[in-house]
C-alpha cells in the first residue's frame, strides 16, 4: 500500500499535541447523572494558561475509566486508543503494532497501483471516517438501488451499491431508469467505540428485544462472520446491521468502498454488472494474506484499528449541566430510550467471539458503554426500501442510529437530510410514532433540554 505524504505525519504530530493537552485537562469524575445512576458527569479542574488557549467554551468530557459493580469498568472514552492497541508514537511505522501505526493505514491514500477501483466511492478510510479524527463520522453519502418484482427486491446490475467514482469514464455506474425504481443515500457511520460493540454479547440484543413493546419491538438479525464459515451472529454495523464483526466490515468497505479485493472478498466488483476485468492490472487479492493476517494485511489492520477506538466523548458545559440532567430524564420519559438504549456491558475479557477468529482483550471486556442504541430494525416511517438482511419486512427498517458522538455531527437520520435535532425527532414515525407525539407534547422549555442532553452525547 502507498506510503503517507509527509503532511499526514505532520497532522498526526499535531493530533498528538491535542490529545496530550485533552489527557492533561482530564476531568475529575464527579456527580452522577441523577436519572441513571452509575453515569458520570464531568468535572473540570481549571487549567493552566497554555490550555486556555487551546479549549474551546465547550469541550469533550474526559472520562476515567470508574470500577463499577461485579468487575465492570466504564469504556474510556476520548479521541484516542482505548487501550485494545498501544498507543505508541506518530514515528511508528505502519507495519508496528501501535494505535498510531494503524491509523497510517487507515488514511493511507490508494491508487490504481495498489489496486484501486476500477468502480469505487473513496481513495482512503479516512475520506469517509474522519471527523473529528480517524475512525468518526463525515457528511459523505453512499447510493444504493434496486427494484422490486413480484414483491422480491432485486438489486441493481452489479449489487445495491453503486460506485461514484471509476478509474476509466467508460466504467462510470448509473442508476437505470427502468429498472432501479428505488433509490437511497445513507450517511457514512463513525466507528469509535465499535470495538466494544463488537464484544457485547448476542444474547444482550435478544434480551433486549423481548423487554421491548410489541409495537416497537425491534428485529434481531442474524448475519454471516466472514471469517468464519458457517458462523453466524447478531449483526450491529451499518445501517441494516449488515455485519456482526470488524473484521467483515473492513473487508466489505476495502471492496465496496475503495475496490481493493482480499481473501473475504477476492473477485472486484462490475461496473453496472459488466466486467472490469481489462481495466484490473492488479493481481488479486489485492490486499494479501500473510501468516498473521490471514484475510489481508491492511483489512486486519482496520479492525485492530477500529477495534482500538475510545467511545466517543461527552460535551457538557459546567453551565448546561442541570438542563443536561433533566433532559436524560425526559428523554427516558418520553420513552426515546426504548429503543436508544443507554448501556451496554461488553462480554469478559479472553471470551471467543465471531467462531474463535476473536478473542475479547481487557481492553475490551468487562466494559460498560453508552450507545444510546440497541442495534435491531425498527420501522420508523423513514426505511429506504433497500432489502438486505433480516425478514422481507426488513426492507423498510433501519439500525437504530448510536446516539453517542452526536455533538460531532450536524447531518441526522440515516439519509443526513435533517439539519436540526428537532427536525430529526418530527421525521420519527411508524414504530416510533407514539414516543414522537410525546416528545411534541412536551413544553418549549422541555423540549430544548431534551435536546440540550442530545447535544451533550
Amino acid at each position: 500500500m502507498t506510503n503517507l505524504i509527509s503532511d499526514h505525519n505532520r497532522f498526526l504530530r499535531g493530533a498528538q499535541v491535542v490529545l496530550g493537552v485533552a489527557a492533561a485537562t482530564m476531568m475529575t469524575v464527579g456527580a452522577a447523572f441523577a436519572s441513571s445512576p452509575g453515569r458520570m458527569v464531568a468535572q473540570p479542574q481549571a487549567p493552566n494558561a497554555q490550555q486556555q488557549k487551546q479549549r474551546p467554551v465547550m469541550r469533550p468530557a474526559a472520562f476515567i475509566p470508574v470500577q463499577l459493580a461485579a468487575g465492570i469498568a466504564e469504556a474510556p472514552m476520548g479521541l484516542t486508543s482505548n487501550g485494545h492497541l498501544p498507543l505508541g508514537s506518530v514515528d511508528d511505522a505502519e507495519g508496528a503494532s501501535s494505535f498510531y501505526a494503524a491509523m497510517k493505514v487507515f488514511d493511507a491514500v490508494e491508487n490504481v497501483a495498489d489496486g484501486l477501483g476500477p468502480v469505487y466511492n473513496a481513495q482512503s478510510c479516512r475520506e469517509c471516517h474522519q471527523a473529528p479524527m480517524s475512525g468518526g463520522a463525515s457528511q459523505m453519502t453512499v447510493l444504493r438501488a434496486g427494484g422490486y418484482v413480484d414483491g422480491q427486491f432485486v438489486a441493481h446490475a452489479g449489487g445495491s451499491l453503486i460506485q461514484d467514482r471509476a478509474i476509466d469514464p467508460s466504467l462510470q455506474e448509473f442508476v437505470d431508469a427502468h429498472s432501479d425504481d428505488v433509490t437511497a443515500q445513507r450517511l457514512s457511520l463513525s466507528i469509535l467505540g465499535d470495538g466494544f460493540v463488537e464484544a457485547v454479547p448476542d444474547q444482550t440484543f435478544f434480551d433486549i428485544a423481548a423487554a421491548q413493546p410489541e409495537s416497537m419491538r425491534g428485529e434481531v438479525v442474524m448475519v454471516d462472520v466472514l471469517e468464519a464459515p458457517g458462523v453466524q451472529r447478531v449483526g450491529r454495523f451499518g445501517w441494516k446491521s449488515q455485519h456482526a464483526s470488524l473484521l467483515s466490515f473492513a473487508a466489505d468497505a476495502y471492496l465496496n468502498e475503495m475496490g481493493i479485493t482480499s481473501p473475504l472478498f477476492p473477485q472486484e466488483n462490475s461496473s453496472d454488472g459488466n466486467s472490469v476485468a481489462a481495466f484490473d492490472s492488479v493481481a488479486d487479492p489485492e490486499d494479501e494474506a500473510q501468516s498473521a493476517s490471514p484475510f489481508g494485511i491492511d483489512v486486519h489492520i482496520f479492525a485492530d484499528y477500529s477495534r482500538s477506538l475510545a467511545a466517543p466523548p461527552r460535551i457538557i458545559s459546567a453551565l448546561s449541566r442541570s438542563d443536561v440532567n433533566t433532559g436524560q430524564a425526559l428523554f427516558e420519559q418520553v420513552g426515546c430510550a426504548m429503543c436508544h438504549t443507554s448501556e451496554l456491558v461488553t462480554a469478559p475479557a479472553g471470551t471467543l467471539l465471531n467462531g474463535g477468529t476473536f478473542t475479547v482483550s481487557h481492553a475490551l471486556g468487562d466494559k460498560r458503554i453508552h450507545p444510546y442504541s440497541d442495534y435491531l430494525l425498527h420501522d420508523i416511517g423513514i426505511g429506504d426500501g433497500i432489502h438486505q438482511t433480516g425478514s422481507p419486512e426488513a426492507r423498510n427498517k433501519m439500525r437504530t442510529a448510536p446516539l453517542w458522538g452526536l455533538s460531532m455531527r450536524n447531518r441526522y437520520m440515516h439519509d443526513g437530510q435533517s439539519y436540526t435535532l428537532e427536525e430529526a425527532i418530527r421525521r420519527h414515525a411508524g414504530q416510533a410514532e407514539q414516543v414522537r407525539r410525546r416528545f411534541e407534547d412536551l413544553s418549549r422549555p422541555e423540549r430544548r433540554q431534551m435536546l440540550l442532553f442530545l447535544r451533550s452525547l
